[in-house]
């Protein structure tokens, strides 16, 4: 499986714009990693789901789909983060409280949009196979949770 590689493209693309404190949005080399990622999940997808011709038919636009949505809060995953690190040793209680507002929207709304398309995906593939698409999206998201929020400081 092809996991480790995604964890480190993820937590440079998340950690690149920290460092040049850019506040235009995710620059040219950024795009290209989160690519890569994206790249990388389908290739574990590929490897680990058995897809049939005909599945492969159902299940890729639908994947396709749910990880362009995902991407939109990958985005502003890292517009809050960026935030974050720009006002890090001038952090006020409003700026904490509208920073934790965004990323409670941002956890609440990834959670409604990976059971709509888990429920799409189920209609769509074998119910092995949909369990199998489902442990593996929610493994991936877990390992890269831990590691991109292992490197961000806390509040002081």
């Amino acid at each position: 499986m092809r996991i480790g590689p995604l964890a480190i493209a993820l937590l440079v693309t998340a950690f690149a714009p920290i460092a040049q404190a850019q506040d235009t949005g995710l620059a040219g080399d950024e795009q290209i990693l989160l690519k890569q990622v994206m790249t990388d999940k389908k290739t574990v997808y590929a490897a680990n789901l058995g897809l049939t011709e005909e599945e492969s038919a159902r299940f890729w636009p639908i994947y396709d789909e749910y990880e362009a949505k995902q991407k939109v809060l990958a985005d502003r995953f890292l517009a809050n983060l960026n935030n974050f690190a720009e006002k890090y040793d001038t952090l006020t209680d409003e700026d904490a409280a509208a920073m934790l507002k965004e990323k409670m929207a941002i956890e609440k709304d990834g959670a409604a949009l990976k059971q709509v398309y888990t429920k799409k995906i189920a209609k769509e593939l074998p119910p092995k196979k949909a369990l199998r698409y489902a442990q593996l999206e929610t493994r991936i998201q877990n390992m890269i949770q831990r590691d991109v929020y292992s490197l961000i400081p806390l509040a002081r």
